[in-house]
């Protein structure tokens, strides 16, 4: 039988309620509000939820969000999204961006590894990404999240307009690399395709941009 998908935008908060691939408990921190499995009432339907707006939601791409190969930044992209699926991010200057790990079991961090003008995104072979916290307040070159825990969320600015290139520090080797553009009018690029060959909401095998669709 051919499952069916539900999508539903349920905010708490601000946060939405995320129920796909295994998206688990607990609450972001400094929020008190906890990212809770939706109950699967029909085994043959499949509900997920959008992350929240000016949020990255971030986890292995094994565990859900999967990857893409970019062929406008020449690059494979994973394990971060700001919609359903691992994809080239795209902000406004002067967010107060949320990171959210998405994990119900797994620590990830989210460091800037390198900051670039254009295409290509030649991310680093073997980068020395910090686990502890470093920079500001403000995500630039090298920024570190610190660890953040199944469940939890830290807030970083988009001060500065550029393309960021950045990584989990502990799984930058297992697919967990992706970049942010900063800019007036950046926009998220087409979604990848989650594990298990399923098509991801938007049905793009490949990111062309994160200035558009």
């Amino acid at each position: 039988m051919v499952k069916k998908l539900l999508a539903v935008g349920l905010a708490v908060a601000g946060l939405v309620i995320s129920a796909c691939g295994g998206r688990g408990s607990g609450p972001a921190s400094g929020s008190g509000v906890g990212i809770v499995m939706l109950p699967q009432m029909d085994p043959n339907l499949i509900i997920f939820a959008a992350v929240p707006k000016d949020t990255i939601g971030e986890e292995l791409p094994s565990e859900g969000v999967g990857s893409i190969r970019s062929t406008h930044w020449k690059a494979t992209l994973g394990g971060f999204t700001q919609t359903h699926y691992a994809q080239a991010l795209g902000f406004k200057p002067h967010t107060k961006l949320t990171i959210l790990n998405l994990s119900h079991s797994i620590t990830h961090t989210l460091d800037v590894v390198k900051v670039v003008k254009r295409p290509p995104a030649l991310f680093p072979k073997n980068p020395k990404l910090p686990v502890a916290k470093q920079g500001g307040s403000d995500l630039e070159l090298g920024y570190a999240s610190g660890p953040i825990k199944p469940g939890k969320s830290v807030t970083v600015l988009l001060d500065k307009p550029g393309i960021y290139e950045f990584g989990c520090a502990f799984h930058y080797h297992e697919g967990m690399k992706d970049l942010i553009v900063v800019e007036p009018g950046a926009t998220p690029g087409p979604q990848g395709t989650p594990p298990g060959g399923a098509g991801s909401p938007s049905s793009s095998p490949t990111a062309r941009s994160s200035y558009g669709p």
